[in-house]
């Protein structure tokens, strides 16, 4: 890799650094090429991205950034998990390293909030931004619905009502 190339990556990474949620520090222990594909799938499937990248370039891209503090785990082979979404990314890399024991989670940081292995495994059991978001959309229409349901009962009262009557005068 020539110089011109390192700066290309340093400027990318530096880029992803500015505009994700959170970064997700892991160290892979000898996974195979299968096994790397099928997190980054899981990964893209949830808006995550996973990308090995070398110590030195990684160090010099979030120098100037919220995830400065991640430089000191940044040791051996490592790989970084990113996403926009704080739980995403944390979410798929816990998943994946219960069932591969050639994934470890390191630690990782939210913005400037620095995640040990514990705090990144605390984070992936949170809901999603999506659920969240769910969960709100569905607790806002609750009182509509209840209100809409009002509204219309008292008048259903009074049609029952008149149908009474009238059944009462037509016999």
């Amino acid at each position: 890799m020539d110089r011109s190339q390192k700066t290309d990556a340093v400027a990318a990474l530096n880029a992803t650094f500015n505009e994700v949620g959170v970064v997700v520090v892991t160290r892979n222990l000898g996974m195979t090429v299968e096994q790397t594909t099928a997190l980054r799938v899981k990964m893209r499937e949830a808006g995550a991205s996973f990308k090995v990248s070398k110590n030195s370039l990684a160090k010099l891209a979030i120098a100037d950034t919220d995830y400065a503090g991640i430089g000191d785990m940044l040791t051996g082979p490592v790989a970084l998990a990113t996403s926009v979404d704080p739980v995403a990314a944390a979410k798929v890399a816990v998943e994946f390293a219960k069932t591969n024991d050639k994934l470890e989670v390191i630690g990782g940081s939210m913005g400037s909030q620095l995640l040990d292995a514990d705090g990144i495994k605390a984070l992936a059991s949170m809901p999603s931004l999506d659920e969240l978001r769910g969960k709100l959309v569905g607790l806002v229409q609750a009182p509509a619905t209840k209100i809409a349901q009002l509204v219309v009962a008292p008048a259903g009262k009074v049609a029952r009502v008149f149908g009474a009557y009238v059944a009462k005068e037509a016999a």
